[in-house]
């Protein structure tokens, strides 16, 4: 492999750097300049990195501010120091027997998906590890980056709320190491393998199904605890108001951000007999509320949630829900990853799951 060299002389760094009052030494600059260039992959495993003096002309710093950046790196599992020959960029460690997982955020939803490819796996004595990025993208490209270099035998990202931030790392990723598969969404045409779910569709059917069965208004309730900008639920909203604008013209969406607006006295006021909520839990908050000021579920409102987890299973009334179709997900996910468990390669195909409305008692 032909030698790589980070770029230093044009990154503009002085021998401090300020943030919120603290002062960043040099040498850990100099680290997180190596980290970001491994993330982005513009250095790769076995590339030869700067020595001691080519650290000390780069970046105008002592020789032992250099020894403490390349024993730091060394120390961290980055780089491998060869005596007489130099540092390099260490390459993956013996493959585990792990499937990692990348979240944006965290849902009763995503808990069930997750229980159900760990349970396909365990007969494989395979672990799921999963990683919440909190609908960060920089956290997204760090967790993947480390199982890179943990040597996953496989890892699954459910891609964060903007993932045009993120196309260039996976795009520029190199082809051998831990294979990536995107679950569950992705709004990217990646050129990469995926199992996801049509969210379009199941909202489409679930609101058709409210529409067919409610001459009022069919309002949509999100979840106000997921965290920040949800790129799901906001897809979700917009999929709804342009169904809805198609299906019943002139009609205004109503988009309800918080279960508690739904008062009797709003509902009635409105004229809403039909509610759509993002979520099998805001569904159980909704009806709670409304049967808890006398409403009767389906009787005054018919609800309809995004999910089909045991909530909405087992909850009393059971619930019509969109099937999230985490059973075929899963199974999907492992057929499709199968192979690397006896070091084979995996085919780059997309699986599409296309959800249902399961009708029950609301």
């Amino acid at each position: 492999m032909a030698d790589r060299k980070l770029i230093t002389r044009n990154l503009n760094i002085g021998p401090r750097n300020e943030t919120g009052g603290k002062i960043v030494p040099i040498y850990r600059k100099i680290i997180d300049d190596y980290k970001r260039a491994l993330l982005e992959h513009r250095l790769m495993p076995g590339d030869r990195i700067e020595s001691i003096s080519e650290l000390q002309r780069n970046y105008k710093i002592s020789r032992e501010t250099a020894k403490k950046v390349l024993n730091l790196l060394a120390d961290e599992g980055l780089i491998e120091q060869h005596a007489g020959k130099g540092s390099f960029v260490a390459r993956p460690g013996e493959k585990q027997t792990v499937w990692g997982v990348v979240l944006p955020f965290y849902s009763v939803q995503y808990e069930d998906l997750l229980s159900r490819i760990a349970g396909r796996l365990a007969p494989h004595g395979r672990e799921l590890r999963h990683f919440c990025d909190y609908n960060g993208w920089e956290n997204e490209i760090r967790m993947v980056g480390s199982m890179l270099r943990e040597n996953y035998e496989a890892i699954i990202v459910i891609p964060t709320m903007d993932e045009t931030r993120t196309k260039d790392f996976y795009l520029k990723r190199p082809s051998f190491g831990s294979p990536i598969v995107f679950l569950d969404h992705t709004m990217t045409n990646y050129d990469y393998p995926c199992v996801i779910q049509s969210y379009d569709l199941g909202l489409v059917r679930g609101m058709r199904y409210l529409l067919e069965n409610t001459g009022g208004t069919v309002a949509l309730v999100k979840n106000d605890l997921w965290s920040g900008m949800n790129m799901i639920q906001e897809h979700l909203v917009e999929t709804y108001e342009d169904f809805l604008g198609k299906r019943r013209p002139g009609t205004k969406p109503l988009v309800l951000s918080r279960v508690n607006d739904l008062t009797a006295e709003f509902v009635r006021a409105r004229g809403i007999e039909g509610i759509f909520c993002c979520d099998d839990v805001s569904a159980v908050q909704a009806i709670g509320h409304m049967r808890e000021q006398g409403m009767r579920i389906p009787g005054d409102v018919r609800v309809v949630s995004y999910g089909n987890t045991d909530i909405a299973r087992f909850f009393t009334p059971a619930i019509t829900s969109v099937d999230s179709c985490n059973g075929e997900m899963a199974s999907a996910i492992v057929e499709l990853l199968g192979p690397v468990m006896s070091g084979g390669a995996i085919e780059n195909r997309k699986c599409v799951a296309q959800p249902a409305v399961i009708v029950r008692e609301t």
